[in-house]
């Protein structure tokens, strides 16, 4: 199922992304990168992908209903806007994207190029922040926000995961509940 079509959130990348949409970094340069919860065992354990939430305080919003009858398939974490957001895992930047639903959007690639973490409604990225740039578990990537066609009164990170397909696109893969990965910190396989 792509992305496009059963949205990385109410953030479809696709839909009405501006030609040529350059990306917006923060104004300043956020503190270093500390863990947003107890960090789990294992290197490949997922973060909570925002600063000083605790695992606790996630909601499974992954099958709930969206418009025009698509699925969420992603989970929002609430936070005050502008509030850091982490890289889940090491990996890199696929994509850096300004999308109409999505508004300014981070596609990270894990090092085996088998899932995507979809970060949405970001505020900015981290400066400097660049495709094809490598991340470390932990690392600030961007500010939360409500860009695209998230409630300004509402700020949240929109948080995806997706197993990738052979062609490795993406803008598509299949959806996969970040919720149980997030809670119990752990990551798919």
């Amino acid at each position: 199922m792509a992305p496009s079509s059963s949205s990385p959130s109410s953030s479809s990348p696709a839909a009405g992304a501006p030609a040529g949409a350059s990306p917006v970094a923060a104004e300043a340069a956020p503190a270093p990168a500390r863990p947003a919860s107890p960090p789990a065992t294992g290197a490949g354990a997922l973060l909570v992908p925002v600063r000083g939430v605790p695992r606790s305080a996630l909601l499974d919003t992954f099958s709930d209903a969206r418009g025009a009858g698509r699925r969420h398939d992603a989970i929002d974490i609430i936070a005050p806007a502008g509030t850091p957001v982490l890289a889940v895992a090491d990996g890199h930047v696929e994509k850096l994207f300004d999308s109409e639903r999505g508004g300014l959007t981070i596609y990270q690639f894990d090092p085996a190029r088998r899932f995507a973490y979809y970060y949405g409604h970001l505020q900015a990225y981290a400066p400097g922040l660049a495709e094809g740039q490598r991340l470390r578990r932990g690392q600030v990537i961007g500010t939360v926000g409500s860009t695209g066609n998230a409630s300004p009164g509402a700020p949240h990170l929109h948080f995806a995961i997706f197993r990738l397909g052979p062609e490795r696109n993406w803008w598509e893969g299949e959806p996969l509940n970040p919720f149980p990965f997030l809670r119990d910190g752990t990551a798919p396989r």
